[in-house]
């Protein structure tokens, strides 16, 4: 009977496509989006997307680095509050870092340290990474270099203001509806579609960039495009060059692509890891871009991601959420889903969560997100012994 349930589901979900795109011209999307239901036989995304779609993949270190364990590893429970908001929500993985090694960590249906899970809008922190190191190995001049330095069709009107700092900081002024609802959207389509970057440069700028804060999944999308022009390379080659080889990635990423000829790389999501890894780039920017006494990325670049990039919002740098939560102040690697790699500097504590859903939010953020790091501290608090 259920499964039965699940195929009524799917052709009254195939069928609202179809009326949906009863007036489109937009018949090659129809094509992907059908498809794309079928295949994953349902109509919203998954931690699990990288089975369905088109990956490339990035190697893991040549020098893997496991991250030491702490000598209190797991002694300590995890509080009520969490066993229930793990099992309401789907949680995959939960990892607490302390002065850098692995104070706690649990796994549930079936993952484990090596299972890889979908970052969605985490990546974007990476792809803001992989900016400042363009910035700092000459391919671009600073945070303020014009996009139509590099792109073609950003010369005119409030495009030719548009900096890849804007893009960075999400002051694009771009044309666009960060909708995740929405399947005839275009954040939907850029999800789905074989000509992402063509998408992209569809949309308009129709605001002064530079002016606000605005969350468009697209803003990425375009930086990546004018990474990539600047530096000759694929974004995912100069991650995997940049990164994933000198933070000692232990296992092998994947990168969802559209699946065009040119395979353009989902930079604004997608990228595909595990819990320890993920962790990595939340260590860098604790750091302050220093990774085992090597300067990997700047840490003028680092400081000026983490703090707020405009007064009227606070909760957002250059690729990083920003906040406070019971007088620790964090900055945050976020995905829809309950994708997070939550950093407070000042107790040296990482706390990463991989799963399957989120809450509604509360003001800037999902209300999930403050329990796991509440709870995460509670579990701290609750004992007594040395940390380091």
């Amino acid at each position: 009977m259920k499964r039965l349930k699940n195929k009524i589901g799917l052709i009254i979900s195939l069928f609202l496509i179809f009326v949906g795109f009863n007036f489109s011209s937009d018949i090659v999307y129809l094509s992907e989006l059908v498809g794309t239901v079928y295949k994953t036989q349902r109509t919203n995304a998954d931690i699990t997307d990288y089975k369905y779609f088109e990956n490339i993949t990035l190697s893991k270190s040549t020098s893997p680095q496991p991250w030491p364990i702490h000598k209190n590893y797991n002694t300590v429970p995890e509080t009520e509050n969490l066993k229930k908001i793990h099992a309401d929500l789907g949680t995959v993985a939960y990892l607490i870092i302390k002065n850098d090694s692995i104070w706690y960590e649990k796994y549930y249906q079936g993952y484990d340290k090596n299972s890889y899970s979908n970052s969605f809008s985490m990546a974007k922190s990476i792809v803001s990474a992989t900016m400042g190191k363009a910035i700092q190995d000459g391919y671009f001049e600073s945070i303020d270099d014009k996009v139509n330095l590099y792109l073609d069709g950003y010369s005119e009107g409030f495009a030719k203001k548009l900096t890849i700092g804007d893009l960075s900081s999400m002051a694009s002024g771009l044309d666009w509806n960060e909708s995740y609802t929405d399947i005839f959207g275009v954040t939907a389509k850029s999800y789905i579609s074989s000509e992402l970057n063509e998408l992209i440069k569809s949309r308009a700028i129709i605001e002064e960039p530079g002016k606000s804060f605005k969350y468009y999944s697209a803003s990425t999308q375009l930086l990546s495009m004018a990474i990539e022009k600047a530096t000759q390379n694929k974004i995912s080659n100069l991650v995997q060059d940049w990164f994933l080889e000198p933070l000692g990635f232990e296992n092998n990423s994947l990168w969802q692509i559209d699946g065009k000829k040119n395979n353009a790389i989902k930079a604004y999501c997608c990228f595909n890891s595990n819990a320890r890894d993920f962790a990595r780039f939340g260590k860098l920017y604790k750091d302050f871009g220093k990774w085992n006494g090597t300067q990997i990325l700047d840490s003028s670049f680092v400081a000026k991601s983490i703090k707020p990039r405009f007064k009227n919002s606070p909760e957002y740098g250059y690729g990083f959420w920003l906040g406070k939560i019971n007088e620790n102040d964090f900055f945050a690697m976020r995905g829809i889903l309950g994708q997070y790699v939550i950093v407070v500097p000042e107790r040296d504590i990482i706390v990463v969560r991989l799963g399957q859903k989120n809450l509604e939010k509360n003001n800037d953020r999902p209300k999930d997100f403050d329990v796991y790091l509440t709870e995460a501290l509670k579990m701290f608090d609750s004992v007594t012994f040395d940390y380091e």
